[in-house]
């Protein structure tokens, strides 16, 4: 089959000469207002300004000559010519510089070690959790979620700094840079993209994988890898069970109420999960930030009682429960989005457990788990050493 359309990226320079031999030989050229505008479209061929999809596609099946379709940067990042593909048209890309790439040379930054993210069409919390968890994070942003939103969520739990780049390549191009306390008072032009980043990071490790790092080598990691007090602390084999029910991915954000050492939360957040830790006490709170520089992550930490503090805390999409108590439990079981992980050292608090995360729209599960460890003996024999048995209640949203 011949190839069916060309798509041509726009980023408000002069079209290279490949770009400018499509668009002069199309007779059909498909676009954005703004952009039709800039690639200067020949006469005599038809337009179709780009708004919904299909009567697009539409026009480009039934074309007989020659069509094109102009869009904005590298058409083939999180731009049209996945839309095309899915519709089986055959696609020949002319890309122009993209406007990830474009804001970081504005900022003067190296990107390889940046996650980048999209709101457009999509969910911002997804993307402001990327925020949360990552140091360097390019935001392609919507009306409607853009620097504004994000740095209401953002603030001022999170400290960043935004380098937001508005209408790059355009008349009105301008790039900022201000504090999420600003990002939120002031009119932003469409379109723009927003560097988010922790300043005391800005330069990142040379690795061997872009778009931040890759996943944790191992989990469930030894006890004595944490600082706790008086060995309380959840188990190696239990935090295994429990990571495999809450699931931590990027763009999820974890709670970890009555988190203790921050074991739990510290290993969510090296998979790539946003951490929010909930401690009531001063002396764990300053533990825990211990652990986390220890490993590397990052984790916020709450210092206050559950449920009174998570008020204040945005919904999680998973709640992970080591302390608090049964009110913890019926608040966690009402706002976590996905998953709510309790761990109960008491068997008679299990079937109210259940009970909440079933009256709460869970399909909910316990499993009590035993470990014994090899301990050696003076004799070079080996003894059984039993764990105390814990209880895992888990729940899921269908």
């Amino acid at each position: 089959m011949s190839i069916r359309v060309t798509v041509v990226g726009i980023d408000g320079g002069e079209p290279s000469g490949e770009a400018r031999a499509a668009i002069d030989a199309a007779t059909l050229v498909v676009g954005g207002r703004r952009n039709l505008e800039l690639a200067g479209v020949p006469d005599g061929a038809r337009t179709v300004v780009l708004g919904a999809l299909d009567p697009a596609f539409e026009a480009i099946g039934e074309h007989e000559g020659a069509a094109v379709v102009v869009a904005s940067g590298d058409p083939g990042f999180f731009g049209i010519v996945r839309a095309l593909r899915e519709r089986g048209l055959r696609v020949s890309v002319v890309p122009a510089l993209s406007s990830v790439a474009r804001a970081f040379a504005h900022a003067g930054m190296s990107w390889d070690d940046a996650m980048v993210v999209s709101a457009h069409g999509r969910e911002l919390r997804r993307a402001v959790n990327v925020c949360r968890a990552f140091g360097k994070v390019a935001v392609l942003t919507a009306p409607g979620a853009g620097p504004a939103e994000l740095a209401r969520e953002l603030h001022p739990q999170t400290p960043r700094t935004f380098v937001v780049c508005e209408d790059l390549g355009g008349p009105d191009e301008r790039v900022t840079v201000v504090r999420p306390a600003e990002a939120t008072t002031r009119p932003w032009r469409d379109p723009n993209i927003v560097i988010v980043y922790d300043p005391r990071r800005a330069v990142g490790p040379m690795g061997w994988l872009a778009g931040g790092r890759p996943g944790p080598g191992a989990w469930a990691l030894p006890e004595d890898g944490f600082e706790a007090r008086n060995g309380q602390i959840t188990k190696a084999e239990v935090r295994a069970l429990v990571l495999a029910r809450i699931g931590p991915r990027v763009g999820d954000l974890v709670w970890d109420i009555g988190a203790g050492s921050g074991s739990v939360g510290i290993e969510c957040a090296r998979f790539g999960a946003a951490v929010i830790a909930v401690e009531r006490d001063e002396e764990s709170c300053a533990r825990i930030r211990r652990n986390v520089q220890a490993h590397g992550v990052k984790v916020a930490v709450s210092r206050g009682t559950a449920p009174d503090v998570l008020q204040y805390l945005p919904d999680p999409d998973t709640a992970f429960v080591g302390g608090g108590g049964m009110p913890a439990i019926e608040e966690c079981a009402r706002r976590a989005l996905r998953t709510t992980v309790v761990t109960l050292a008491a068997v008679d608090r299990v079937p109210q457990t259940l009970a909440v995360l079933r009256d709460h729209g869970h399909t909910a599960e316990a499993v009590q788990l035993s470990a014994a460890r090899l301990k050696p003996l003076p004799d070079l024999t080996h003894r059984l050493d039993a764990l105390n048995p814990i209880f895992v209640v888990s729940g899921t949203r269908p």
